[in-house]
């Protein structure tokens, strides 16, 4: 494709009446704006300007030419608006990918966002399973825990921490643990959403807990293991067994009674979760102002310590 800035120069000098005109609205020089017109009339062959000392008249080539050179700076120009919108204003669509665990704080996090903004619009995929991210077209990744090596920027959003808990059910049958020495001998839910492939009919997981200066360390072998935080926290609830649950999910099971911290003086970490997007020099507005009210959002919840 030839270059077409001398068609958009012609265009522009057309429209402000002089090579002077055009040259102040392009940032060029008179003496350039007239150099790139006169290689365009070589290029062409044929004569599009009549020049004066006074004004410029359109010969009838550039009467032919100048309605297509026209469209073309409008063209460019709205395509520079565009650009400028999506900078500066969020609209289009919005692509989040959400473990389902996080899927229910997307909408909480971003309905005031989606409010302000009417050319917003939002398409949500949760899904447990690492879904390639640019066949997608996801402008935000949440992850969780360890991540794989990608070229896509992992940003902080937040820590949440971590509680074992049980339901009362599982208390009356089996007794509450009073020391960390006790969890070896209880049945263990576990999450396996990083390690898909581990063999599931006897895992082992090491559970670390923090009092203070004191620190204890254990191995447990998992009963029940799922790939997904929601399946794991119900397994919980049921009865099946003590679970490493996130405080910020958990936090009114456990008001209301529906589970019960175990061991709530030790420490068990937190979950390291970031918001993935593709690594380029700016982010869109729609990006930008996501990203915001998410961590807004997380800052607020229970449990969370800093990311």
């Amino acid at each position: 494709m030839n270059d077409l800035k001398p068609n958009a120069v012609f265009a522009e000098t057309v429209a402000a009446g002089s090579m002077s005109g055009a040259a102040r609205r392009l940032g060029m020089s008179p003496s350039a704006v007239s150099q790139t017109i006169r290689a365009l009339e070589l290029q062409a062959g044929v004569t599009l300007l009549h020049r004066s000392t006074r004004k410029l008249t359109l010969t009838e080539a550039g009467q032919r030419c100048y309605p297509h050179c026209l469209r073309l700076l409008e063209a460019a120009n709205a395509a520079t608006d565009s650009l400028l919108q999506a900078r500066d204003a969020p609209s289009g669509e919005l692509r989040i990918a959400a473990p389902v665990g996080f899927g229910m704080h997307i909408a909480p996090a971003l309905a005031p966002v989606l409010a302000a903004w009417p050319q917003l619009r939002l398409r949500l995929l949760v899904d447990d399973a690492m879904i390639d991210l640019i066949d997608a077209r996801i402008d935000i990744a949440i992850r969780a825990g360890k991540l794989p090596d990608s070229g896509w920027i992992a940003r902080p959003l937040c820590a949440p921490e971590m509680v074992l808990c049980a339901a009362p059910s599982y208390i009356e049958r089996h007794g509450m643990p009073l020391l960390p020495d006790d969890l070896a001998t209880h049945h263990w839910l576990a999450s396996t959403r990083n390690a898909p492939d581990a063999d599931l009919d006897m895992p082992e997981q090491t559970l670390e807990l923090r009092n203070g200066t004191q620190r204890a360390e254990l191995r447990v072998t998992v009963r029940v293991a799922s790939n997904n935080q929601v399946a794991l926290q119900q397994l919980c609830e049921q009865g099946l067994g003590l679970a490493r649950l996130a405080h910020a999910d958990v936090a009114p099971l456990i008001a209301r009674g529906a589970l019960l911290r175990v061991l709530p003086q030790w420490h068990c970490g937190s979950l390291r979760v970031v918001a993935m997007t593709s690594r380029r020099d700016g982010d869109p507005a729609k990006v930008r102002i996501a990203l915001d009210a998410l961590q807004r959002y997380f800052s607020t919840l229970p449990g969370m310590t800093p990311a």
